[in-house]
């Protein structure tokens, strides 16, 4: 199993959206990636304000699925929705 978590670093005087991110912005990247398990969290503390994590069966499969729909979309609306540039990490899960 593969999971690309997207990570938003606290950052001072930076603003994030958490309704329009959860509402909006997810359900896009997910339709575009044809992905339906996504969690989202809200950081209460810690050095992320919020984080999308998606599975993918695969590597394969991730980059299949973001090779679909159009990426530079899924860039440009993060402006609709916070200041802070995002952190992707892309992980193996082993347990």
């Amino acid at each position: 199993m593969i999971r690309l978590s997207v990570l938003y670093p606290r950052t001072e005087g930076a603003t994030f959206d958490h309704d329009y991110y959860r509402d909006k912005h997810i359900p896009m990247a997910s339709a575009m990636w044809g992905i339906s398990e996504v969690e989202i969290d809200r950081g209460l503390d810690g050095p992320y304000v919020a984080a999308a994590h998606f599975r993918f069966a695969s590597i394969e499969a991730m980059k299949t699925a973001m090779s679909r729909g159009d990426r530079k979309a899924i860039t440009a609306d993060v402006a609709n929705y916070t200041t802070i540039t995002p952190v992707m990490q892309t992980s193996e899960v082993s347990g």
